[in-house]
């Protein structure tokens, strides 16, 4: 089992990993619209929070030795279900190999982030 990190993808924010390989296979933590750079959510729309939040899974996939191509599965997290259409907007833009998903509306997420995305990946 091998922790995963990089500085191109925000800190955890608690006691976790960015993602951990095992076997193979990539766990990724969920990824908030935390801009690496600025430490917080600069974003303040759902299309611009999906965007960071895969840039941000992108980083983390890389530092695995893996991308978007090898993503078998995503969790998604919404603040409001109405951002649906807008998020797969986005989405879509990164999984082009369209893996399987489940996306399902929250009462909150973290920083009041509007968005979540958590992955698990094959290594490329």
């Amino acid at each position: 089992m091998q922790i995963i990190h990089t500085d191109k993808a925000p800190a955890a924010v608690g006691p976790y990993s960015q993602a951990i390989e095992h076997g193979g296979t990539v766990y990724t933590s969920g990824q908030i619209a935390i801009d690496p750079a600025a430490g917080k959510i600069v974003a303040t729309d759902i299309a611009g929070q999906a965007e960071q939040c895969c840039k941000n899974l992108g980083e983390v996939l890389k530092a695995a030795g893996t991308d978007f191509s090898h993503v078998v599965k995503t969790t998604c997290f919404l603040a409001n279900i109405s951002d649906f259409k807008t998020f797969n907007a986005v989405y879509e833009k990164f999984f082009v190999s369209k893996p399987a998903r489940s996306c399902v509306a929250v009462k909150d997420l973290p920083a009041g982030a509007l968005c979540e995305v958590e992955a698990i990946a094959i290594k490329s």
